[in-house]
């Protein structure tokens, strides 16, 4: 079954909804390794009586690249909380209007995730996570990430609103 848009899609567009269904199977498959680690730390402590250490700071870590990753997914398939029962009831050339302002404003706060994301990462760079061995930047790679995705889901509602269209969801 093909998920890609059409053709006569624009680039952007076509870019988003590859984008977003990528995301979507990255945040499925953290959200499997999650279910892993927190089942083996589990199974470690109470069957094998030896808790790895490792296993609560790798969940973690997952834990935020899937709720992350799936909320900018969330941006682009209008899943995000908006105020829809007061839009409607507007006529539509002010709701177009609000909706454009809404999508803005959205952009913006994925524009200072990344830009915030960024800054807090490259302050944390020298330090480890300690049971990862890993930099605490790590931690910090999906806020940018994100945040970027935001900025580029909001940029197309935006133009799919100017232009009188939809953007479809990832899944369909």
């Amino acid at each position: 079954m093909d998920h890609s848009p059409p053709q006569s899609a624009g680039l952007l567009t076509r870019v988003n909804a590859r984008l977003a269904r990528s995301g979507m199977c990255v945040a499925m498959v953290g959200l499997m390794a999650i279910v892993g680690v927190v089942f083996y730390q589990v199974f470690g402590r109470y069957v094998l009586n030896n808790s790895p250490t490792w296993a609560e700071s790798l969940a973690i870590v997952l834990v935020l690249y899937v709720t992350l990753i799936g909320a900018a997914v969330g941006v682009r398939d209008a899943g995000h909380i908006g105020l829809e029962s007061f839009l409607v009831m507007l006529p539509d050339a002010i709701r177009r209007k609000v909706e454009i302002v809404i999508y803005a404003l959205v952009g913006v706060f994925g524009a200072c995730m990344a830009y915030n994301g960024w800054v807090l990462g490259t302050s944390v760079a020298a330090y480890y996570i300690p049971n990862l061995h890993v930099s605490e930047a790590v931690r910090y790679i999906p806020l940018v990430l994100s945040g970027a995705l935001i900025v580029l889901f909001s940029i197309e509602h935006i133009v799919a609103i100017i232009r009188g269209e939809e953007v479809a969801p990832s899944w369909n």
